[in-house]
């Protein structure tokens, strides 16, 4: 078989080499992803397209980001909400994090580095590069399965063409005694999909679709795919984007780095005329994804509590 269950989350081995269109393996992991994005809104990756040396490297990059000076930091300014710099909250004073949008163009991996550093460093660069455009691989390669299993194929093409990959370095210190342990709160991505790679300190958990919190490990050279409300959008609501939240334990002392792509649309976010029948009526009208974010970030969107029936719902 292509995938095996682990406790609670599914694994699928991506490095499996009998995993090929058109076998069996692959039509019935097809099968297994779309069930487990159903019903937990992830599933975890075994993907040997980042090797040893580019997780490294890509550590190492985050470790020399967040030392950056503070005054440095804060002028990762993207007009998309959430895309650019966020720490010194005194709500969740563990976190910090940085997003370079366009993060697979050599253009966006380049503007936010010669900002961070005006006299150059070209590893940096490479590195942050490498590594979206290796996990954006991933990420096509479960959209292409997702749709397959949805038996939508034929529309993968012109998603795929018209995604844009927003990556995040993010970074969760390790509690003082006195403090909180919340190092981000309860929310659901805005993306189409995420996929986060994290070093060896865990804190992850996620709300699967009966409510139950599961905290999530990853095995070694493992990824986290995770559905965000535009997949649930164009699922017509058949993808669970879920709740997840990151909680440092009170006896960890190491940092939590986690690198996470986020993938965007271009083009309109709309649910196919295949996912609406008398028993699915149409949930939601089609939007821009942009404006999906905009909409997080007014009054009306962080007091929502369906983001998606509040900002598109029919």
């Amino acid at each position: 078989m292509g995938s095996l269950i682990l406790p609670k989350l599914l694994v699928v081995d991506f490095t499996n080499d009998n995993l090929k269109p058109g076998t069996s393996v692959w039509s019935s992991t097809c099968n297994d992803i779309r069930v487990a994005l159903e019903n937990h809104g992830c599933f975890i990756a075994l993907y040997d397209g980042v090797s040893s040396k580019l997780q490294d490297s890509v550590f190492r990059a985050a470790e020399e980001l967040f030392d950056l000076p503070t005054e440095t930091k804060i002028k990762n300014i993207v007009e998309k909400p959430y895309h650019g710099y966020v720490g010194q909250m005194p709500i969740v004073p563990l976190h910090e994090g940085l997003g370079i949008d366009y993060a697979t163009d050599l253009e966006g991996a380049q503007s936010f580095t010669d900002i961070m550093w005006p006299d150059g460093n070209q590893s940096f660069c490479e590195t942050s590069m490498s590594f979206s455009r290796a996990v954006a691989k991933l990420d096509q390669t479960v959209v292409r399965m997702l749709f397959e299993s949805y038996g939508v194929e034929k529309q993968s093409a012109s998603h795929i063409e018209s995604t844009t990959y927003l990556l995040r370095y993010l970074k969760y210190r390790a509690p003082e005694t006195n403090e909180t342990t919340m190092a981000f709160p309860s929310h659901t991505d805005k993306s189409f999909l995420t996929i986060l790679h994290q070093n060896q300190v865990s804190g992850l958990e996620i709300r699967s679709r009966d409510e139950e919190w599961i905290s999530v490990q990853f095995p070694a050279s493992s990824f986290v795919v995770m559905a965000g409300d535009a997949c649930k959008a164009w699922s017509n609501n058949r993808v669970l984007s879920p709740n997840h939240k990151v909680t440092m334990d009170k006896q960890e002392k190491e940092t939590r780095y986690t690198i996470a792509l986020f993938s965007f649309l271009s083009k309109k976010v709309q649910i196919p005329d295949e996912f609406v029948d008398a028993d699915h009526p149409l949930q939601f009208k089609p939007f821009d994804h942009i404006d999906l974010l905009n909409f997080y970030v007014t009054e009306n969107g962080r007091k929502s509590q369906n983001i998606l029936k509040d900002f598109c719902g029919v």
